[in-house]
C-alpha cells in the first residue's frame, strides 16, 4: 500500500492544510504509519497522541492512531489537549515521541500535525521523509496497543510548581481554543481575581479567531480589562503555544516585549546565560539582554528552529515575536503559552512594578507588523539572495541569520522568505514614523531592483 500527500500540506515545521482538500483521514493514517516506522527504526515503541478542539480533530486523531498501531507502536492517547500538553506528555511519560493533531492558529477549516521525537522537534527533512516512506509503502508492520492517560491535572500542577507570583486581577481569553480547560483549572489554583472568557472549546471559534498576534482578536479582552479595571489580560491561540498580552491601559504587549520582561528574572537566576530571540524581534530586546549581562542570540524564525537554537546554546529562555515562548532550565525546553502566562505573572511580581509600568519603561520605538506579500515559491529565495548580493556590494551592515536584517542609523529592516508559504516577509523598526518610512523606502527600492512590488500596508 502506498500514499501520496498533497505537497502543499508538507510544511517546514509541521503538516497542515484545509481538511477535505489538502488533508484528510487517509493522510493521517499514512502519517501514523510513517512516524511508527521512524520510531521503530530508532528503537522506540510508544507514541503519545493528542488533539485540539477543531471539528475535524477527533476523526483525524482516530485515523492517526490506527496508522500508528498498524505500524507496530503502542499509543498513549491524552485526548483533547493543547500542543504544550502533548509536549509535556512526551517529556514526562515513558514514550519515544508524540504527535498533536492541530491546525494551530489557522482558520477553522484547517488542521494538521505537529510532531516531536525523543524530546526534539520532528521537522524539515523528517517531514519529507514521511512522504518518501508513504510513496514507497515501505512501512513497518505490527499491532500496537492503545491506552488512555489524562494528563490535564498533572500538567496544570506542573504549571503551578513553586509558584511565587503574587496576586493580580487578570482577564483570560482562550478564544474557544484547546487552552480553555487548562486555563479554567489554572485560575482555580492561582491567587488573585480571575475572569475567563470564551473557555468553551468550540471548533467554529464563534467569538473571534484564536490568534493573539492579530490585534483585532484582542478586542474582547481589551473590553474585559477596561470594564472590570483589571491589572492586565492574557490571550492564547488555538492550540495554546502562542501567548498574547495587554496591559491595564489596553496596550498590546507583543511577544518580544513579553520576553524582555521575562529576561530579568531569568538572567538573575542564570547569570550570563544565552537568551534566544528570533530575527523578527525588536533591537530593544537584544539590547536589554546584553544590558543585563546575558548573551543575546539571534535565531531563525520558526518554533522548530528556535528549539534547535535553545538546545545548541543551552539557553534557559527564548522567544519569538509571534508569542511562542520557550522555557528550558527549570522546564522542558518547549514553547508553552500557559507556562509563559505563569512566568509573566511571576516576572511582574518580582519587578515590583505593574505590567503597565513595565510597558511604560520600554523604549519608544515604531515598528511594522509582519508585512507579507506573495512571491512564487520558485522565486522567493532568489529575491532575498539578490538583495543580499546588492547590499554586500554597497557595504551595508547586515545579519544573515534568516534572510537579511539590515541595521542603519534610522533603525533596522528585515527581508526573509517564508518557509511555509509563497510569501516574502518584511519587518522594520525605527525611533519615529519618519525614520520608519525611510527604512521601508529602502526595502521597496531593493525589491523593485528584483522586479518585486510590496503592496502598501
Amino acid at each position: 500500500m502506498t500514499h501520496q500527500f498533497d505537497p502543499t500540506s508538507l510544511r517546514e515545521y509541521d503538516i497542515r492544510g484545509i481538511v477535505g482538500n489538502a488533508l484528510g483521514p487517509a493522510d493521517a493514517v499514512a502519517i501514523g504509519r510513517g512516524f511508527a516506522t521512524r520510531i521503530r527504526a530508532a528503537g522506540g515503541t510508544r507514541v503519545a497522541v493528542g488533539y485540539d478542539g477543531r471539528n475535524s480533530s477527533p476523526e483525524l486523531e482516530a485515523a492517526l492512531v490506527s496508522g500508528l498501531v498498524a505500524g507496530g507502536v503502542d499509543v498513549v492517547r491524552i485526548g483533547l489537549s493543547t500542543s504544550p500538553m502533548l509536549y509535556y506528555a512526551e517529556a514526562t511519560l515513558e514514550v519515544d515521541g508524540g504527535i498533536q493533531v492541530t491546525g494551530s492558529h489557522n482558520p477553522p477549516e484547517y488542521n494538521g500535525f505537529k510532531m516531536v521525537h525523543a524530546h526534539a522537534p520532528f521537522f524539515g527533512d523528517d517531514i519529507q521523509d514521511l512522504a518518501t516512506l508513504a510513496a514507497s509503502g515501505a512501512w513497518s508492520e505490527g499491532a500496537g496497543e492503545v491506552t488512555t492517560v489524562d494528563v490535564l491535572d498533572a500538567y496544570v500542577g506542573r504549571l503551578m510548581a513553586g509558584y511565587a507570583g503574587g496576586a493580580y486581577r487578570i482577564g483570560w481569553d482562550t478564544g474557544n481554543g484547546a487552552a480553555g480547560p487548562a486555563i479554567e483549572k489554572l485560575v482555580q489554583l492561582l491567587p488573585g481575581e480571575h475572569h475567563v472568557i470564551f473557555a468553551e472549546v468550540d471548533g467554529n471559534f464563534s467569538n473571534h479567531h484564536p490568534d493573539p498576534t492579530e490585534e483585532s482578536n484582542l478586542a474582547d479582552l481589551k473590553c474585559l480589562v477596561a470594564d472590570k479595571n483589571l491589572d492586565f489580560g492574557l490571550a492564547f491561540d488555538g492550540d495554546g503555544d502562542r501567548i498574547g498580552a495587554i496591559d491595564g491601559s489596553g496596550r498590546v504587549i507583543w511577544g518580544d516585549q513579553i520576553l524582555s520582561i521575562l529576561v530579568e528574572p531569568a538572567l538573575r537566576e542564570h547569570p550570563g546565560a544565552p537568551i534566544v530571540a528570533d530575527v523578527k524581534s525588536s533591537q530593544a530586546l537584544f539590547d536589554r539582554i546584553t544590558e543585563l549581562g546575558g548573551e543575546a542570540v539571534m535565531a531563525p524564525t520558526g518554533h522548530s528552529l528556535m528549539k534547535q537554537a535553545m538546545t545548541r546554546t543551552g539557553a534557559p529562555l527564548g522567544g519569538e515575536l509571534s508569542g511562542h515562548l520557550f522555557f528550558a532550565g527549570e522546564y522542558y525546553g518547549f514553547d508553552d503559552a500557559q507556562y509563559a502566562a505563569v512566568r509573566l505573572i511571576r516576572a511582574v511580581h518580582l519587578s515590583g512594578r505593574s505590567l503597565t509600568e513595565l510597558r511604560d519603561a520600554m523604549p519608544a520605538l515604531v515598528a511594522t507588523p509582519d508585512l507579507r506579500f506573495p512571491v512564487e515559491d520558485t522565486r522567493k529565495f532568489a529575491v532575498v539572495d539578490e538583495v543580499i548580493a546588492r547590499l554586500r556590494s554597497e557595504g551595508e551592515e547586515m545579519t544573515l541569520t534568516d534572510g537579511a536584517r539590515v541595521t542603519t542609523a534610522d533603525g533596522w529592516w528585515l527581508l526573509r522568505a517564508s518557509n511555509t508559504q509563497a510569501m516574502l516577509t518584511v519587518r522594520a523598526e525605527a525611533k519615529s514614523e519618519a525614520a520608519l518610512a525611510v527604512l521601508l523606502a529602502e526595502v521597496d527600492a531593493q525589491l523593485a531592483a528584483s522586479g518585486v512590488t510590496r503592496a502598501a500596508p
